[in-house]
């Protein structure tokens, strides 16, 4: 990568996991640092999803698996994996890749791909802590996948021997329904087999969220949530780059006899370096400097309910692909992969299809549901994300991460950190090409 020789100021485009914890690594290199959020801190997929950090099983989304439900289930609303039928070059152009890569061959190299940074995720998050993020991650000594029979458990288990085959160690244990009871009363006796996995942490997203923005701040990082960049220009080797914002709201007071690059709020930003964290949006910004790859919003749902006796650590349906986690004093199920526009409204179908799958398994009330949520996960065809230089000397690709931009966040921004001040892409990115 070809920046200046001292990067001195660098602009950071997104306030999720991955764009926080790339302004906290660039400002702990001596960098000043601007972060710029259309909306606000955690407003897309950092927010609502299941908050796991599960780097055993953080594997490429495309695999044979998601094709052995059939096109039917695909466009049923009922379906976890759910694709509306619309009329969407680039949602066929990224299905018609997604499918592509749905074969053994290409799983497996993906998954190569994820092995090294898998063995360092949990690291990142050990040295947030240690800089002042409040909030803990919590280690779970007990990740229980469930099911109904135990038959269900041999697709898991032919992952984890993939996984193993890979290179990365997978630490589980079958369980029969008593002993899961034993650890998580409320589970229903309809629940009779299951797997205990090792080596997982989780976090309450919205509260870790926060913490990390506190700490971001607290480090000298200029945060600005409610400013929409327009455009970036990449600059040269000689010259900065340019980011051109506006306030998502009018500014008021705003005069016609104001110079034009602040004319309605308007306003250019100067940097050495732009990183482009946008999650589910990232190809708007990306696709002038070279970044052709779809992004496809996989829009996850979430909502919390009561459970008695709360159960204290992550629950799994894998049948169902439904994630639960316990949030304070209520408990967050989540699911669904809904391949839709990232701005369109919560579907109540979705909703209903995850209280469905849930109810006959868990004992709670799935009726006195808050938070229902909807956000959109940034999906690649090829199941990697795009880390990594762009075509302009400047401009940096930091996301399509899919489910995986909590467990992989902060390693991100550390490793984006190291690509800019040491102008060489880190071995652990070279397959995360944005370019590719």
């Amino acid at each position: 990568m070809s920046t200046s020789a001292s990067p001195r100021r660098a602009v950071v485009v997104g306030a999720g996991m991955v764009g926080l914890s790339t302004a906290w690594f660039l400002r702990r290199a001596g960098l000043d640092v601007t972060v710029l959020e259309q909306d606000r801190v955690a407003a897309g997929s950092s927010w609502g999803n299941a908050g796991w950090l599960t780097p055993p099983i953080t594997t490429p989304l495309p695999e044979p698996a998601i094709l052995r439900s059939g096109v039917r289930a695909l466009v049923s609303p009922a379906s976890p994996v759910y694709v509306p039928l619309r009329p969407d070059l680039d949602l066929l152009r990224f299905l018609l890749g997604f499918v592509r890569h749905s074969t053994g061959r290409a799983w497996r190299r993906a998954m190569a791909a994820y092995v090294p940074l898998n063995r360092r995720a949990l690291e990142a998050f050990d040295v947030l802590a240690a800089a002042g993020v409040a909030e803990p991650t919590v280690p779970t000594g007990d990740f229980l996948a469930c099911y109904r029979r135990p038959g269900q458990r041999r697709d898991l288990l032919e992952e984890f021997a993939a996984i193993r085959a890979a290179g990365q160690p997978v630490e589980a244990e079958l369980l029969d329904g008593a002993q899961l009871r034993a650890l998580a009363p409320a589970l229903s006796t309809e629940v009779t087999a299951g797997i205990r996995l090792a080596g997982t942490r989780f976090i309450d997203p919205p509260r870790y969220m926060l913490a990390l923005a506190d700490t971001v701040v607290a480090a000298g990082v200029e945060l600005r949530e409610g400013v929409r960049v327009l455009a970036v220009d990449g600059g040269t080797e000689t010259r900065p780059a340019l980011v051109r914002t506006r306030p998502t709201q009018p500014v008021p007071g705003g005069s016609e006899t104001e110079a034009p690059a602040r004319r309605d709020g308007e306003e250019i930003l100067r940097a050495d370096v732009v990183v482009l964290a946008t999650g589910a949006w990232l190809g708007e910004l990306a696709r002038p400097f070279g970044v052709r790859m779809v992004v496809q919003a996989g829009r996850g749902y979430s909502f919390t309910v009561p459970v008695d006796p709360m159960p204290t650590m992550p629950l799994y349906f894998p049948i169902q692909r439904v994630a639960c986690t316990p949030l304070g004093g209520r408990y967050r199920v989540a699911g669904m992969m809904e391949f839709r526009r990232p701005g369109d409204p919560l579907d109540p179908r979705r909703i209903k299809a995850i209280v469905d799958a849930t109810r006959p398994l868990l004992a709670g009330d799935l009726d006195d549901r808050v938070d229902e949520w909807v956000g959109s996960r940034p999906v690649t065809p090829d199941g990697l994300p795009l880390i990594g230089p762009t075509r302009s000397p400047r401009v940096v690709a930091a996301g399509g991460h899919g489910m995986w931009g909590i467990t992989l966040g902060p390693l991100t921004g550390q490793l984006v950190a190291d690509l800019v001040t040491g102008g060489q892409v880190p071995a652990e990115l070279w397959p995360f090409d944005p370019l590719r």
